[in-house]
């Protein structure tokens, strides 16, 4: 964008001193270069244009005289720039390497930057006016690294996302919070907002609960920091988004990798977790406030099993809180946690008995929830999958988890309703069918059952004549196939996701 003449006068001016500075103000790159005249007196006078007025750099982190560390990174991404900071300092583009360098901060107070994180509409409610501005995943490292208490940014129109926290590497650390706001460009057309006044304390101490009327955060790490960990407690390894704490059992080479004990998963490796540098943001499908949902990774089912959906339908439920079994979720919070997660399946189901309607009745859909509880795991959640609600209402699915685990010489299954379960670990079915009463079916173990975490798995793709497909490693997708599934979930579910109200 060229100066016009009006601008260069007025530049003039402010250089000369005709025009005042009030307040100390600081400005960043946008996606322009600097007018020539600000360039030969930045040269000259380093940061200061004019008294009160001065530049943060092209990457910079300063505190102020209140003791607020702004970080800033001005211009847009360049993949294959030569930008050096020495030559360079005033170019509008920004390296990973100035990103990389940006993450060794220990934390912000304010974050600047001229683009957008990539996901930070994901979750959110609040809509976008206009196009949506460019979103850049370098930007959500960058914000989830340093977690800052507001992050600024700029756009066409002025938007302020509803406030995320960021989950804490350990529990004692709290729930830092970030409130991104965008501004609209001084003088805009649609006399959109283009300031924003806030008070910051910055002596305040970080909540040790999830803040109210916050969300969890968007913005996840980078697939190329994905190191694919899994658990490995007893031989067995964990595996997000596909079986749970994923058994291999005797039909896998024990060579396969390994990763952290269970007890030992931190928040930012446990890929459960929307913090964890593990997560593939691709297959989430919906973001709750106490629970999310996403497509399994290596799904059991594929987009061919159930013609009439189209999609795999293989969904995993999750608690945003990291604890391994649902009576370790905060007492405040548990029943919250649950009641959504409830939502989650029930909306589900009615997804599925809506899709039942006008169809033969051999062709009507059921569904099939379970969950392995384990003390020694590392992050709750369900799994669900619809199966013909023929096997279910003939009591076939029922009888081949209970032949299953006689067969394996597992303690017998009870019915019963569905409840917090207290005590030892546990692996629970739910059995639905939409003209059928629903089953709670419950096995109870100790720590002398070495429990198959593929159980569940098995039983179904065996009914569904999918063997081949009972270890998540055998059905590994591309990302094309896991965007397209997840494309044509979300569009066949958002008549019933209760997060899009």
């Amino acid at each position: 964008m060229t100066a016009t003449t009006a601008d260069s006068a007025n530049i003039t001016r402010l250089l000369e001193g005709e025009i005042s500075v009030p307040l100390p103000t600081y400005f960043a790159l946008g996606s322009y270069p600097l007018p020539d005249q600000i360039l030969a007196k930045l040269n000259s006078d380093e940061a200061e244009v004019c008294p009160n007025l001065s530049f943060l750099g092209r990457r910079t982190v300063m505190k102020t005289t209140d003791g607020i560390k702004i970080v800033a990174l001005g211009g847009d991404y360049a993949p294959t720039s030569t930008v050096t900071v020495d030559k360079d300092n005033y170019r509008p583009e920004y390296t990973s390497e100035d990103v990389k360098f940006l993450k060794g901060v220990s934390g912000a107070d304010i974050l600047i930057t001229n683009e957008w994180p990539k996901g930070i509409l994901a979750g959110s409610k609040v809509a976008v006016i206009g196009p949506e501005p460019l979103q850049q995943q370098d930007i959500a490292d960058l914000c989830s690294c340093l977690k800052p208490t507001y992050h600024f940014s700029t756009s066409p129109n002025f938007f302020e996302r509803e406030p995320f926290f960021h989950m804490p590497d350990d529990a004692s650390q709290g729930y830092a919070t970030t409130r991104f706001i965008s501004l609209a460009s001084f003088g805009n057309e649609n006399k959109q907002k283009w300031i924003y006044a806030f008070n910051l304390d910055t002596t305040a101490a970080t909540p040790l609960t999830v803040p109210t009327g916050t969300t969890a955060s968007p913005l996840v790490l980078s697939p190329s920091q994905n190191k694919r960990r899994r658990e490995d407690t007893d031989g067995e390894t964990f595996s997000r988004f596909a079986n749970g704490n994923g058994h291999n059992g005797q039909h896998h080479s024990n060579k396969r990798r390994r990763g952290p004990k269970s007890g030992h998963v931190s928040t930012r490796e446990c890929y459960f977790c929307l913090s964890s540098e593990n997560l593939n943001t691709n297959v989430i499908v919906s973001l709750g406030e106490d629970a999310y949902m996403t497509n399994a990774k290596g799904p059991l089912t594929e987009s061919t099993t159930f013609p009439g959906l189209g999609f795999p339908c293989h969904i995993l439920i999750i608690p945003v809180a990291h604890e391994a079994t649902l009576t370790r979720l905060p007492e405040a919070d548990r029943d919250k946690t649950v009641a959504e997660m409830q939502k989650y399946r029930a909306a589900l189901q009615d997804m599925l008995a809506n899709h039942n309607k006008d169809k033969p009745e051999a062709e009507h859909l059921g569904a099939v929830t379970y969950e392995i509880s384990k003390a020694s795991g590392v992050h709750v959640h369900w799994q669900f999958l619809p199966m013909p609600a023929h096997m279910i209402k003939s009591s076939l699915v029922e009888v081949a988890f209970q032949t299953l685990a006689e067969n394996m010489q597992y303690p017998k299954f009870e019915q019963k309703p569905f409840g917090i379960e207290e005590g030892s670990d546990y692996f629970r079915t739910i059995l639905w069918s939409e003209d059928s009463e629903e089953k709670n079916l419950i096995m109870h173990f100790d720590h002398s059952v070495r429990f198959d975490l593929q159980f569940g798995r098995r039983v179904l793709g065996q009914l569904l004549k999918l063997d081949k497909r009972i270890h998540w490693q055998d059905c590994v997708q591309t990302s094309e196939e896991e965007n397209a599934d997840a494309t044509a979930f979300k569009e066949a579910f958002k008549t019933w996701d209760f997060t899009l109200e």
